[in-house]
């Protein structure tokens, strides 16, 4: 065990795509961690899905040792952390665990808005900021102009911002040197009541949960009897040990490190991100106060394609949400598809990334109902109520208003963008709040917007109107009135539930055609004619019709009279009137999904 004056705690804080993973790979090259025949792009980003999108969605501890240039050896904790907006709740838990944070700033594309929200997170909890230049070795690098940026964000000196590029090594030195001088070492005291906050935790079908924890007084050793603060159970610590490219057992591990820890817990419940550890015997006065509590933006239904499958996906979902605690669920039901759960989301990203890992890693094929937000609806019976899907709205006589959450939004791009997308934020029902300069090349636009507008297509139509350039992180404002109705989707007269969408009056006409026009696209034929209809409360607002797949049955009529093939082709119609009374429409699980996709 290494003195605790030896020891460096730090993440990775940038916005996505500039560069976190590669700068990993080449520290973990530069201690030597892993061996040269063993390495391969983007190391830490062990899921499929994050080397196939090329982004980190999990936060990824490892524990490097480092020999300094006065041959002392350092044990330095990385944490590699997300940059999408989606992953925010990531970052704040491995800010939580560190004393300082490496603020990489891509030296081609300068601060994003990404970057200045984790900024101002590692900021409130005191940690210390080394600014980096990355990918300073690109011809397309703007390296006065970015270092200016960072000094007018945080106030540091020209001399503090180190140069690097984590494609060819340049700059890794003196990376190495600024963590050992400028992150100061971890306080705490070895031989008060242990308490350590877990800030991840996987499941193994063989050895149960896995938790990691970061000790802040204390120490703990190998069979001791352990606590668990916030939910009081109390287990034994079977094998505690550091986080490497594999995890090593250690027999006791003590204030300042990083480590894990299996205690032959099997039910995902039991542990919680954000606990705190103790000793049952010596236990300590109180848990650790860590980050905040996770807030789902976007909420959907996910539905098992066959009933029976429901308790299997109960299980993959909860051993989901121990790898990824800003997941929250509860049991719901739908007429259209029957048992399934009520799933809240940090946004669409977030959404479709637990969708692929359920299908990946549980062989849990799903259908998604329309995502949607919770709103707040007053009624003259029950006053407020809070509502989490379209079809809980109360009846239109009964309402007196109903409340959407707001968002403020910032976004950052070039001057020959504003225009564009001004016009997509006021074609959202947004209010630009605040126009500012960063530089002469950069803008920055706050928009107030409903959560509701942005959670469909917002992102995407951002990037391609600005071919890129602009970048873009929210947080949440507060509840407004709005006037909302409920837009239902209708087959052969039936509502079909999972499509049932709360919209703003003005918008509802213009949504129902384009949904009741893409369904006919989608919707194979039937033998009998459906009928696609949108409507607000009992008003028919657009409708589309599929005809009906038509069997030749005068096909054996070979000459003869006409009154043989008449006789035939009234038989058949009268075949057809009958179906479409009873006639039932299945949706394929497929269409739920290209539903959502509008242009």
């Amino acid at each position: 065990m290494r003195p605790m004056k030896n020891i460096r705690n730090f993440c990775v804080i940038a916005h996505i795509d500039h560069g976190k993973s590669t700068l990993s790979d080449r520290l973990l090259e530069f201690t030597k961690t892993i061996a040269e025949r063993d390495m391969k792009a983007q190391h830490l980003d062990n899921m499929d899905l994050e080397r196939e999108r090329g982004i980190t969605i999990k936060s990824h501890a490892i524990q490097l040792i480092y020999k300094h240039l006065d041959n002392e050896i350092y044990t330095f904790n990385l944490i590699d952390t997300p940059g999408h907006v989606d992953f925010s709740y990531e970052v704040s838990r491995s800010i939580a665990a560190c004393e300082g944070a490496l603020l990489l700033v891509d030296a081609t594309q300068g601060i994003q808005a990404q970057t200045i929200s984790n900024l101002y997170l590692a900021i409130e909890h005191d940690l210390e900021i080394i600014p980096i230049l990355n990918k300073v070795d690109m011809e397309t690098a703007m390296i006065e102009e970015v270092a200016d940026q960072v000094i007018d964000l945080i106030g540091c000196k020209r001399g503090d911002i180190v140069l690097a590029s984590g494609k060819t090594g340049i700059g890794i030195q003196d990376i190495m040197t600024a963590i050992v001088d400028r992150i100061p070492a971890p306080k705490g005291d070895v031989s008060a009541p242990l308490q350590a906050l877990i800030f991840d935790s996987m499941f193994n079908s063989f050895r149960g949960v896995i938790a990691y924890f970061r000790i802040l007084n204390g120490t703990i050793a190998k069979g001791d009897k352990v606590k668990f603060v916030n939910t009081g159970k109390e287990y034994e610590a079977e094998e505690i040990g550091i986080l490497q490219m594999s995890q090593v057992p250690k027999p006791e591990l003590s204030a300042g490190n990083v480590g894990y820890i299996i205690t032959g817990i099997k039910e995902s419940k039991e542990i919680k991100v954000g606990d705190t550890i103790t000793l049952s015997k010596n236990p300590c006065p109180e848990g650790i106060h860590g980050f905040e509590d996770v807030k789902p933006m976007v909420f959907a239904g996910i539905y098992p394609v066959e009933n029976e499958h429901f308790e299997d996906l109960r299980d993959s979902l909860e051993k989901l949400q121990l790898n990824d605690a800003s997941l929250v669920f509860e049991p719901e039901t739908s007429i259209a598809l029957g048992f399934g759960f009520r799933c809240g989301f940090l946004g669409m990203l977030h959404l479709e990334i637990i969708q692929e890992r359920l299908s990946r890693e549980f062989n849990q094929e799903v259908i998604t109902t329309v995502p949607n937000v919770s709103y707040f609806a007053t009624t003259h019976r029950e006053g407020k109520v809070k509502i989490n899907t379209p079809n809980e709205l109360p009846d239109p006589t009964l309402l007196i208003k109903v409340e959407e959450p707001y968002i403020r939004s910032q976004v950052i791009t070039k001057p020959e963008y504003i225009g564009a997308i001004m016009t997509l934020c006021m074609d959202k029902r947004g209010v630009l709040t605040k126009q500012s300069y960063l530089t002469t090349e950069r803008v920055e636009l706050t928009f107030e917007l409903p959560l509701a507008e942005i959670v469909f297509d917002f992102y995407d139509r951002l990037k391609s109107i600005t071919r890129g350039y602009a970048s873009f992180d929210y947080a949440p404002l507060d509840y407004r009135e709005s006037d909302l109705v409920k837009l239902d989707i209708r087959l052969n007269g039936e509502p079909v539930d999972a499509l049932s969408s709360l919209v703003h009056r003005t918008k509802a006409e213009s949504l129902g055609r384009k949904i009741c026009v893409k369904l006919k696209e989608l919707l194979p034929k039937q033998q009998f004619v459906i009928a696609i209809q949108a409507s607000v409360g009992a008003k028919i607002i657009a409708r589309e019709t599929i005809s009906a797949l038509r069997k030749d049955v005068t096909a054996k009529c070979y000459g003869g009279d006409i009154s043989r093939k008449r006789k035939l082709l009234e038989k058949q119609k009268e075949g057809k009137k009958k179906m479409r009374q009873i006639g039932n429409v299945e949706v394929p699980q497929k269409t739920f999904l290209q539903v959502l996709k509008l242009d």
